[in-house]
C-alpha cells in the first residue's frame, strides 16, 4: 500500500493534483473540484492535529472492526460517506484550495510520522502514524479518481 509519507508517493499526489483545472468535472458525487480540494485539506487538517472533529456513535460502534478499509489496498466505495465536518457544500476557489492542499500535503509529509495526530479518527478510531499515512494516500487517491486524474 502506498503511503504518503512516501516522497515519491506525495511526489505522485502533487503532480496529480496539479493536473486538474478549475473545469475538471467528477465522475461521481456531488462535490465540485474546488470542494473536492476543501475536502481533502480539511481532513488532512484532521490528521495533522489542526481540526478535532468528535465522534459519531456508529463510529464508536462499529469504526475500530472496520478500520482496514481505511489503509487496506482495495480502493475506497464511490459515494461513501464522510465526515460530516468536512463535507463541503459552499462554494470555493479552485487555486486557493489547490495551494492549500498542495502546501497540507508537503508539510505533512515533512514532518514525518513523529508529528501525526494522536487523537483519534472521527470514525475510525485510534489509528498509528504508519495507518493515517496509507489512509490519507488512500483518502487522497480516491478524490482525484473521482476527478480523472
Amino acid at each position: 500500500m502506498k503511503n504518503i509519507y512516501d516522497h515519491l508517493h506525495s511526489e505522485e499526489i502533487l503532480n496529480r493534483i496539479d493536473k486538474l483545472s478549475a473545469n475538471s468535472k467528477p465522475q461521481w458525487g456531488k462535490m465540485d473540484v474546488a470542494q473536492m480540494l476543501a475536502h481533502c485539506s480539511s481532513f488532512q487538517a484532521i490528521a495533522m492535529g489542526h481540526s478535532f472533529p468528535a465522534r459519531g456513535w456508529l463510529g464508536i460502534l462499529i469504526g475500530n472492526f472496520v478500520k482496514p478499509i481505511f489503509y487496506n489496498d482495495k480502493p475506497l466505495p464511490k459515494n461513501m460517506s464522510t465526515i460530516p465536518t468536512i463535507l463541503i457544500v459552499d462554494n470555493k476557489e479552485f487555486e486557493t484550495e489547490k495551494e492549500k492542499l498542495k502546501q497540507k500535503i508537503v508539510t505533512f509529509q515533512n514532518d514525518g510520522p513523529e508529528k501525526c495526530t494522536t487523537n483519534p479518527h472521527p470514525f475510525f478510531g485510534k489509528l498509528t502514524s504508519e495507518q493515517w499515512g496509507k489512509g490519507l494516500y488512500k483518502h487522497l487517491d480516491h478524490h482525484l479518481k473521482q476527478f480523472g486524474v
